[in-house]
């Protein structure tokens, strides 16, 4: 072996140590399935309409899965057959349309085995001090195209991953440094609700956007909604943000502005007339609150007509009173929200039973249009 050649190999192992070393001090190998990475994966595979993706991260010898939409029972894989490991030698996309015929692949035992691989687009997750960690990738066993714009928002997910795990470093790193030290704590949760909230907007474009793409199908409506959803709860987080003291938040406040936004969501449909007496909120009541709210209201909009009313009311000491209201037509005689074929009651049922009340249904005080009113208590520190 030349001594140029010796200089290139030593040169790559100092690289891969480096790498390696990067890895290490997120600290994040091995560690318990997370919520926030499976939302991120399954996105992913919905975007691309593939089973399997997976937040991979490539360690010494193997390739480890922090989550893997699709592929259970699969923590990690060899370091040599995984597709993961060629990926982040490039800064680029690593994309192969059909890997029974390309030429990089045709020998991966992923691809020839019994796996049977035959796409497979990846995006390196990048430090900012520009390690490749591993990857964000979509995994399908049948060939298919991929666009620019699903590469786009392949990027835009991975971007997020690297987000969610600088965010876990920085929160470790400032415990570490100042454990005691209340007031940097604070901060610190601010700024993962200002973070959290930027991902959520995030996700909520994106959604929007592939709405537009199938727009008048089915599909886009779902898509819509999912929308609206996710977008609530980044208004929900940026009212906590706001708003929050001492433990507590103005509810009249809250609410007014929590409307106001999602009247300009929905473009002015259908106008949302609010009634709120004023009552201090307790901070643990915030996001089911906010998010009942935004799932009532857009129910109305999509089987009411007319003004939509919101009413909150003390109507006892200790206990708080929702009620959204609209006109049109009136509701089944046999209405049964638990028999509903749609997810939009099913979480509001959820959320009304997270409040610790329950959900109670029939027709405005006139017998006309739909009401829903759910009763709770002004803390959840009175359930039993």
């Amino acid at each position: 072996m030349s001594s140029k050649e010796l200089t290139t190999t030593q040169d790559q192992s100092d690289s891969e140590a480096a790498r390696l070393a990067a890895l290490r001090r997120y600290d994040i190998l091995d560690t318990p399935p997370d919520g926030s990475f499976n939302r991120i994966t399954a996105l992913a595979a919905s975007l691309f309409d593939v089973p399997i993706s997976i937040i991979s991260l490539v360690d010494t010898d193997r390739v480890w899965f922090k989550s893997h939409h699709g592929l259970e029972g699969v923590k990690q894989i060899g370091k040599d057959p995984g597709l993961c490991a060629s990926a982040i030698v490039q800064d680029q996309a690593w994309v192969l349309e059909n890997a029974a015929t390309d030429v990089r692949s045709l020998a991966n035992p992923l691809v020839a085995g019994e796996f049977g691989l035959r796409f497979y687009a990846g995006i390196p997750l990048t430090t900012s001090d520009g390690f490749n960690l591993g990857t964000l990738c979509v995994i399908d066993r049948e060939p298919r195209p991929v666009t620019e714009d699903q590469i786009n928002q392949l990027r835009h997910l991975a971007s997020v991953v690297m987000d969610q795990m600088e965010l876990r470093l920085a929160a470790r790193k400032a415990v570490d440094e100042l454990s005691g030290a209340l007031e940097t704590a604070r901060m610190l949760g601010q700024e993962i609700d200002h973070r959290v909230m930027n991902s959520l907007q995030l996700v909520s474009s994106m959604l929007q956007l592939q709405a537009r793409q199938v727009e008048g199908s089915h599909a886009a409506e779902q898509l819509h909604v999912a929308a609206l959803r996710v977008a609530s709860v980044a208004r929900v987080h940026q009212h906590i943000f706001k708003n929050q003291s001492a433990g507590s938040v103005n509810a009249k406040g809250y609410i007014e502005n929590l409307m106001a936004e999602l009247q300009g969501t929905l473009n002015g449909s259908s106008p949302i007339l609010v009634d709120v007496q004023p009552a201090s909120l307790a901070a643990d009541l915030l996001v089911p609150l906010g998010l009942v709210l935004n799932e009532l209201v857009i129910n109305a909009t999509k089987h009411g007509s007319g003004p939509i009313t919101v009413q909150f009311q003390e109507p006892s000491p200790g206990k708080h009173r929702l009620t959204v209201a609209n006109s049109g037509e009136r509701l089944p005689m046999d209405f049964n929200p638990a028999n509903t074929s749609g997810l939009g009651m099913k979480v509001i049922v959820a959320l009304a039973r997270q409040l610790g009340g329950a959900l109670e249904f029939g027709t405005q005080e006139d017998g006309t249009g739909a009401m829903f009113s759910i009763e709770f208590p002004v803390s959840k520190d009175t359930l039993h």
